[in-house]
């Protein structure tokens, strides 16, 4: 079974009632009657002013009758919302005009009633910024217990069946947090090492990367490293992880023999936690391009709530597939 076969059998499963804010736009509205004529979730909702989002179901031939339309400036909960957000950012300066503008915005009321428990995830990005979805999804929906970093990773399927966990991966992070110090690394590993359980169904098998294996070269970009995984095998003494390692002896048996005898991951990792972002970045392309990889993501992690973002050059396949991932996250 592959990755989007196995994440349409976790989302079946999980049963979810998703939130697309982003109404109106009809590669959202297409997207959101395949994943329920799917059976991918079990309910959807639309959020704002049912006029224009029920003529652009009609100008593009759309039957959304289906889904549910929120027209949240009438809801009865609204103000009850924009005094929730109030106390929320109160201690940052924000007036109570100011709150109910930002609840006046579809994509922070999703995220209000995501964080009161009315959805189990939401997808957004297509037509608003991922620093729009990340700003609402940190004020609003907020991290776990426990999290202080939420943090992105992509989901990469490689041919070669051998590598990671059957040809699967996890990189991470990809996408969000830049330059992370050694306590928001350790956390990033946290939450990759719960996606992977959820989304891959893969036994976590964490190595933290560096350009040095085990003391082979000096310098603090390492001690980072080092410092983020002993925290990790502090906060999660079940996990097997190890760093600080280079690719190939994260990957390569032979080399990992060679290079760290000791480490519990005998170079067969799965997941794999990049110092910054930079480094992450460029290797999931580098991967995906010149590998003949598969990438899915960027797929968001650490919230209390699953949120996703997606491209503004999505189709609805693609939101279809992320609505599927939002879907299955939010089983755990």
């Amino acid at each position: 079974m592959g990755f989007s076969e196995s994440v349409w059998s976790r989302a079946r499963e999980a049963k979810a009632h998703i939130v697309l804010p982003e109404s109106t736009d009809p590669r959202m509205q297409k997207a959101a009657v395949t994943a329920l004529r799917e059976g991918l979730v079990r309910a959807v909702s639309f959020i704002g002013d049912p006029g224009p989002i029920e003529q652009a179901s009609k100008e593009e031939g759309i039957d959304i009758s289906g889904i549910t339309i929120i027209d949240h400036r009438k809801a009865s909960n609204f103000q009850e919302s924009i005094d929730k957000y109030y106390s929320l950012r109160e201690h940052k300066g924000i007036t109570r005009e100011q709150a109910e503008e930002k609840l006046e915005d579809p994509l922070y009321y999703a995220a209000m009633m995501l964080r009161r428990g009315e959805f189990d995830g939401m997808v957004a990005g297509a037509v608003n910024s991922t620093a729009d979805l990340l700003r609402a999804s940190f004020t609003v929906v907020g991290v776990r217990e426990g999290i202080k970093t939420a943090s992105s990773c992509f989901i990469m399927i490689h041919p070669n069946r051998e590598w990671g966990h059957e040809g699967h991966m996890l990189f991470a992070d990809c996408a969000t947090v830049p330059f992370p110090d050694a306590h928001q690394l350790a956390e990033i590993a946290i939450a990759s090492a719960q996606t992977g359980r959820t989304l891959l169904g893969l036994e976590p098998r964490i190595a933290m990367l560096s350009y040095s294996t085990k003391g082979s070269a000096c310098h603090n970009l390492i001690d980072k490293v080092v410092q983020a995984t002993e925290i990790v095998r502090s906060r999660c003494p079940d996990l097997i992880v190890d760093g600080e390692l280079q690719v190939d002896a994260a990957i390569v048996e032979s080399v990992a023999a060679q290079k760290c005898p000791d480490s519990p991951l005998k170079g067969r990792a799965n997941i794999f936690i990049f110092p910054d972002l930079q480094a992450g970045n460029i290797a999931y392309k580098f991967v995906q391009r010149l590998g003949c990889a598969s990438a899915y993501g960027p797929v968001l992690q650490g919230f209390k709530k699953p949120v996703n973002d997606l491209s503004r050059g999505c189709t609805a396949e693609d939101i279809v597939n992320v609505i599927a991932i939002t879907a299955a996250q939010s089983a755990v």
